[in-house]
């Protein structure tokens, strides 16, 4: 199976369209959304092509594809416009062997137990560190990347995850955990 994941979008439709290119290059059979799709935030600039019911249309357009679960800056007003489920806070998902759980990163959940990969977005800074009981993962941020890195996404397939530049689809970190 491949996955592409993917967090805080924040309403770009710029960002949003370019993630759209990549995720049809990639053609994974699931798209996992780990929230903040729509609104920018109190402590966020407005990003680039801020048009949040342009995003919601694009994202709309993948529906049959997406999982998500829900971001701080996602609220119940955000299901108007979006056809497809946006208010779980957490999703299990088996990888090979191994479990992942997929949460945004504002609520973090008690992983040991439920799984040992925890894939995340809400920091905006792309990484994968290996803590004492399981594996922390965040996928970056499309729109509003943090801490100099790149506007990115991760792809898993096969064992490998690969975080890759929404801009370009060009590959910046690679780590095999399966």
């Amino acid at each position: 199976m491949k996955y592409v994941i993917a967090s805080d979008i924040h309403g770009s439709a710029y960002y949003c369209a370019l993630l759209r290119e990549r995720v049809l290059e990639e053609d994974p059979q699931k798209l996992i959304l780990l929230g903040d799709l729509l609104y920018h935030g109190a402590r966020n600039a407005l990003p680039r092509g801020y048009d949040t019911l342009a995003c919601a249309a694009i994202l709309n357009s993948m529906k049959d594809k997406i999982l998500c679960v829900r971001g701080n800056c996602d609220s119940q007003v955000d299901t108007l416009v979006l056809e497809f489920p946006v208010e779980a806070d957490l999703a299990l998902l088996p990888l090979g062997r191994r479990t992942a759980v997929f949460a945004h990163g504002h609520i973090m959940p008690s992983v040991p137990g439920m799984g040992d990969i925890l894939i995340n977005g809400h920091f905006h800074v792309p990484c994968c560190e290996e803590r004492e009981n399981y594996t922390y993962v965040n996928c970056g941020s499309v729109s509003i990347p943090k801490e100099g890195s790149r506007h990115s996404f991760l792809v898993i397939e096969d064992g490998v995850f690969t975080w890759k530049d929404v801009e370009t689809g060009e590959i910046f970190s690679e780590r095999h955990l399966l």
